[in-house]
């Protein structure tokens, strides 16, 4: 079953148990997907769709700092509980070691050295470890990578 089924069928499991709020984050979800396909003219695969979890996942980590910042409890709350749901769809992320593991094989790879390499580097990880890893930790791997 591909992780687009799986979203279908939680959907469906939301909507018999009346879980609103799941219920909602997952047509948000699916609605990105169907977005996404339509304006590319494709069909998603699971890395995809991962992807698009993804993106979602960072916008609200990036909406709970805003609205914590704002003093919006109740908004952090809804965004936090958004965020549970869509964490479930992500595969087992890589601890930071793992992530420094692979970015310093990648740089032995391509023999990069230097902050000028940055690019050619993040493209490569980009490619090997997208949706295994937080970018954000990535993208301080590589810089200690390339400054060390």
């Amino acid at each position: 079953m591909s992780l687009k089924d799986q979203i279908t069928e939680d959907m469906k499991v939301a909507m018999r148990a009346k879980d609103a709020p799941r219920l909602l984050t997952i047509r948000g979800l699916l609605a990105a997907c169907k977005q996404r396909e339509v304006d590319e003219r494709i069909v998603l695969d699971d890395a995809a769709v991962i992807a698009i979890v993804d993106k979602l996942v960072k916008q609200r980590k990036d909406s709970i700092t805003q609205f914590t910042a704002g003093n919006r409890p109740d908004l952090v709350e809804k965004e936090a509980a958004e965020l549970l749901v869509l964490e479930g769809y992500l595969p087992q992320r890589l601890g930071a070691d793992e992530i420094a593991a692979q970015v310093a094989a990648i740089v032995a790879e391509l023999g990069a050295s230097g902050s000028g390499d940055m690019g050619k580097v993040m493209g490569a990880v980009k490619a090997r470890l997208a949706g295994k890893a937080d970018m954000s930790l990535v993208s301080a791997a590589v810089k200690k990578a390339l400054t060390s």
